[in-house]
């Protein structure tokens, strides 16, 4: 199999024994993303909203990093603190997908890494 490692300056580091995404044959495994802003591994902490914003903006970066684009996305897993911010979540994924929409699964958690409100994690298919 033709394994790669995804990696962009453009999205946070790992902050574990994890890649940002691995590419397998054209499809793409993108690692959980939380709200830390790339060039200072700060959390972003304004707003539930700031955060799934900073969330998705990652998640385009690496998308990017690894030849596609959030479009080529087709399936998503949102984990968050709480369900009462499901609302925001869609409204902020709209920002970024637009329809078709790819396949998604949302759970609310009883912790994140650095306790952050939001992760999220993307597969990706390319077409190379």
């Amino acid at each position: 199999m033709n394994k790669s490692i995804i990696s962009t300056e453009k999205a946070p580091s790992a902050i574990g024994t994890y890649s940002q995404a691995v590419k397998a044959g054209n499809t793409v495994y993108i690692s959980g993303q939380i709200p830390l802003v790339p060039e200072t591994m700060e959390m972003v902490t304004e707003s539930f909203e700031a955060q799934a914003e900073r969330v998705f903006q990652n998640l385009q970066a690496i998308s990017e990093a690894a030849g596609g684009s959030l479009a080529d996305v087709v399936k998503v897993t949102i984990l968050l603190s709480d369900l009462k911010y499901f609302g925001i979540v869609n409204e902020v994924m709209s920002r970024y997908f637009a329809e078709p929409y790819p396949a998604r699964a949302a759970y609310a958690v009883k912790q994140l890494p650095k306790d952050a409100d939001i992760e999220v994690e993307a597969i990706m298919v390319t077409a190379e």
